[in-house]
């Protein structure tokens, strides 16, 4: 049976902390901007480390789980030494969070072009076409690859 938790939690997180979308941490000319649409090195860092953080509370402290069979969410909370946590959603999520953050390798499509390479730029086209990319090789990962990392 497949959890759908990790992907739905992923690709929300994915979608809010893109930099540039909502806020970008640090910004351009100040510490926060708003909806700038740019992107850095650095700003995709202190995303990736928000979204690190968050992707942990959500699935190994709280542990959200959404069966594909009830398509109803619950959530288990681990609070026992006897639990093992998969750190494999937490760390496939952050390493595709930052490769596919749209500007930083790539932007598909550009600002100015249809495939734009490094412009640390960013569009509303791009957002949607990488999160579509994102959840696509996420969902692969986890469900025909069955990749998992445990920890006691």
């Amino acid at each position: 049976m497949a959890d759908w938790g990790p992907v739905f939690v992923s690709v929300m997180l994915f979608i809010l902390l893109t930099p540039g979308l909502l806020i970008q941490i640090p910004g351009k000319s100040r510490i926060v901007e708003f909806g700038n649409f740019q992107t850095s090195g650095v700003s995709i860092l202190v995303h990736a480390i928000l979204y690190f953080a968050l992707i942990c509370i959500f699935l190994l402290a709280v542990g959200i789980h959404i069966p594909s069979r009830h398509r109803k969410l619950s959530t288990r909370f681990i609070f026992s030494s006897n639990n093992m946590a998969d750190w494999g959603p937490v760390v496939i999520g952050v390493l595709l969070f930052v490769i596919l953050q749209p500007g930083l390798l790539f932007a598909f499509p550009g600002t100015n072009r249809q495939l734009e390479f490094g412009s640390m730029k960013t569009n509303g086209k791009a957002i949607f076409i990488h999160t579509l990319i994102f959840f696509a090789l996420y969902a692969l990962i986890l469900f025909a690859l069955h990749v998992h990392i445990y920890s006691g």
